[in-house]
């Protein structure tokens, strides 16, 4: 599943996407060919994961000048229609880095762009793959080599959150071909589940060992030694190692951190923003009440309550064990800091 797997396609006149607001229980797709639907897509997580949202905003800027042209656009609609793509989600990196790389071809047409963006979705694919070997090797130099190993992820940092493979999932791909790997904890990830809906489906569909508890589970997990290692994606990554991932993670981290269990980030080089100093620079997402508060339509919470719905939280960089990317690893918490090693 994991070879065939894509979550963003081009097909010729729009992008096709997994609907992952359908999975597990249907594997639709959505067909794409305006601007207002690729970034509605982008903000209800049809499309997810900072390397796919990033390859889908490259080809979205191939969108919205096509249907500039069909509708008669002059520069300044088309470059809003641009700003919108590139703005849909603030905290994934990828998707303004991905779209301003593609923004100096705009005015030698289409077809410029979509070579560009096709070339930005090959790179993903193949920096999953490498992050992935990488990955596995520092692990396994680490730890226990006498039985397989017990990790733990959160959110879903899988084929569906990037160009295909996965970052974190990447590296567990890679661990569970060398037949290293005893059974995955997946935190569920409230309030969307895409631990529960999107990870335990790709691990299921390759045969990989696993079982989902909830978020409030993990750290006690950790703590009683049942677990080897930790192993989550990211949105943004700052200059001095402070990542941005789902919310949640930091808990993760910081029970790693007591336990002494290692904590790795697996991300491409595309999700650190070397322009951004520290993780309180880096913009959160605030999402609707309405996913804290409800529950399947049906509101959990007393009417008045107000929520409280960030997307996303920061993990200081002294709690990251290692930073995984396509050029090796680097370990953050000893001091190899991205902004001084990946500029």
């Amino acid at each position: 599943m994991s070879e065939q797997l894509r979550a963003v396609e081009w097909t010729g006149d729009g992008l096709s996407l997994i609907d992952q607001t359908l999975l597990p229980h249907r594997l639709e797709r959505m067909h794409v060919t305006d601007v207002d639907t690729l970034v509605d897509a982008v903000r209800r997580l049809v499309v997810r994961g900072a390397p796919a949202i990033g390859v889908a905003g490259a080809y979205g800027v191939v969108i919205a000048l096509r249907q500039a042209g069909r509708a008669g656009w002059d520069r300044a609609e088309l470059l809003a229609a641009v700003s919108r793509i590139r703005e849909a989600r603030p905290t994934a990196v990828n998707l303004a880095v991905c779209v301003d790389r593609v923004l100096p071809l705009l005015d030698r047409g289409a077809d410029a762009v979509l070579a560009e963006a096709r070339a930005i979705h090959r790179e993903d694919e193949q920096a999953n793959r490498d992050m992935g070997g990488h990955g596995a090797d520092w692990l396994l130099k680490r730890l226990p080599a006498d039985r397989p190993l017990r990790l733990l992820t959160h959110c879903n940092a899988g084929a569906l959150a990037t160009a295909g493979w996965g970052t974190a999932l990447g590296v567990i791909r890679e661990l569970h071909a060398r037949g290293r790997v005893e059974l995955v904890h997946v935190d569920e990830t409230r309030p969307l589940l895409q631990g529960s809906r999107l990870t335990a489906w790709e691990l299921a569909h390759d045969g990989i060992p696993h079982r989902v508890q909830a978020d409030g589970a993990a750290a006690g997990t950790i703590l009683r030694g049942e677990v080897d290692a930790a192993i989550v994606g990211a949105d943004r990554i700052a200059a001095n190692g402070d990542t941005a991932n789902k919310v949640g993670t930091v808990a993760v981290a910081l029970a790693c951190a007591h336990a002494g269990v290692p904590f790795l980030v697996a991300a491409p080089t595309t999700t650190v923003d070397t322009a951004t100093a520290t993780g309180a620079g880096i913009p959160i997402e605030l999402r609707g009440e309405d996913e804290v508060l409800e529950w399947d339509g049906r509101r959990m919470a007393p009417e008045g309550s107000p929520g409280h719905n960030p997307a996303f939280d920061v993990t200081p960089g002294e709690l990251v064990t290692a930073l995984v990317t396509e050029r090796g690893v680097l370990e953050v918490a000893a001091g190899e800091l991205p902004g001084d090693r990946l500029v």
